[in-house]
């Protein structure tokens, strides 16, 4: 490897490595968005309890089984043939023509969507039951007890899950330039048909999706820290001071002096 000709490289090559940088980053922070919403509502679906007869207990096992159907499907397939499946067969299929950008975006939307409902169903049950039964005691709703007491304490428990998630989601990209997105590693596949350098230019792609998944691991752990709070926690009452009984007994007389 000569440095001269990553050098060489970078100075003629960077605008298709900016491009294909930033929609690697594009792709991955709306899919990573949309897909962790989904995998909210789908993991918040999913532990409804079921009632032990009437209609909506049916009506609650056709969703759940709908929803575990899809999480299967798309937790049990590679990207890559779900990018396939999707792009060109709904066009065969359905006669749907979608651009790869949005496809891409489609794709890994419902990918990380499956793989977030499994996350936040297990924060959802890992939160002690008498978390639930007390907010049922004083009145609330399934619905209200989820979105007031037991998902702040799930998002905060996921968080860690959610920012590997997404550092998957930016490497995962690359498999997308099988349905022509111009992410990453398609733009650095272009151009290695130009200059040959297969080993040099690879070697910059490989550079480039470290700093980013390094810089958004960084960010991330800034954020969970922040959301911790201090780990040290100084109690208001250790900073008062402690009256004494000699400090009562002058305080007292003071008092009936002013009389």
């Amino acid at each position: 490897m000569e440095l001269s000709v990553i050098v060489k490289t970078i100075l003629k090559y960077w605008p298709m490595f900016l491009r294909g940088a930033g929609t690697t980053l594009f792709i991955s922070i709306i899919g990573t968005l949309i897909g962790s919403i989904i995998g909210l509502l789908i993991g918040v679906i999913r532990t409804i309890p079921v009632p032990e007869k009437g209609i909506k207990k049916y009506i609650l096992k056709v969703i759940n089984a709908i929803l575990s159907a899809y999480v299967e499907v798309f937790r049990g397939t590679p990207m890559i043939v779900q990018a396939m499946v999707i792009y060109y067969g709904s066009k065969q299929a359905f006669d749907i023509d979608m651009t790869p950008l949005f496809a891409g975006i489609f794709i890994v939307s419902i990918n990380t969507g499956a793989y977030m409902a499994e996350i936040v169903r297990g924060g959802i049950v890992s939160i002690d039951k008498g978390q639930f039964e007390a907010s049922y005691a004083i009145g609330m709703s399934h619905l209200q007890a989820m979105l007031n007491v037991i998902l702040p304490q799930v998002i905060r428990n996921i968080l860690p899950a959610t920012g590997n998630e997404f550092v998957i989601n930016i490497k995962d990209t690359s498999v997308l330039n099988v349905i022509a997105v111009t992410e990453l590693f398609f733009q650095t596949k272009s151009i290695t048909g130009i200059n040959f350098k297969y080993f040099e230019t690879f070697f910059i792609a490989s550079v480039i999706y470290f700093v980013m998944t390094f810089t958004v691991t960084r960010i991330l752990r800034f954020i969970e820290r922040k959301i911790d709070g201090p780990e040290n926690y100084i109690l208001y009452a250790n900073q008062m001071q402690v009256e004494t009984p000699e400090d009562a007994l002058r305080r007292e007389r003071k008092r009936i002096g002013n009389y």
